[in-house]
């Protein structure tokens, strides 16, 4: 691979645009500011001319996205384990003690699942505890 000579030519910048490159230089890993300038060219060229900005830019915001997606799954999952767990036992202590018998279980599940879906997914405590006291 044979590597480009560079040119060298006058750049002149605001003191704002320095004060902000040089804050970003050791983010992107740039040893220089010529190395900061010259991928900041290249991106933006990209970018005008609708190629490597094009290309870079779904990229980016897919990365971003995926990683946001991926923490809100891993917490959502713990917390639906969680609820789980603690359904699971409030079922087991409710049925130690309830003498229900299959038909009116099998009703039952019928009324939860067609209640849920009409709620959207949030029962009220007391409109469960007006049905099941015949209101």
């Amino acid at each position: 691979m044979t590597e480009e000579t560079k040119d060298r030519i006058p750049v002149w910048l605001y003191p704002s645009t320095l004060e902000c490159m040089d804050a970003l230089l050791e983010m992107d890993n740039c040893k220089s500011r010529s190395e900061f300038i010259e991928k900041a060219v290249r991106l933006y060229s990209g970018y005008i001319a609708g190629e490597k900005g094009a290309m870079f830019l779904p990229t980016a915001i897919t990365s971003a996205m995926s990683g946001i997606v991926s923490t809100t799954e891993n917490r959502i999952a713990r917390v639906m384990f969680k609820l789980a767990v603690e359904m699971s036992m409030m079922m087991n202590i409710l049925a130690s003690t309830a003498d229900v018998d299959e038909n009116t279980l099998r009703r039952l599940r019928g009324k939860c699942v067609s209640d849920v879906k009409k709620s959207i997914g949030t029962v009220n405590f007391e409109d469960v505890a007006k049905f099941q006291k015949g209101e």
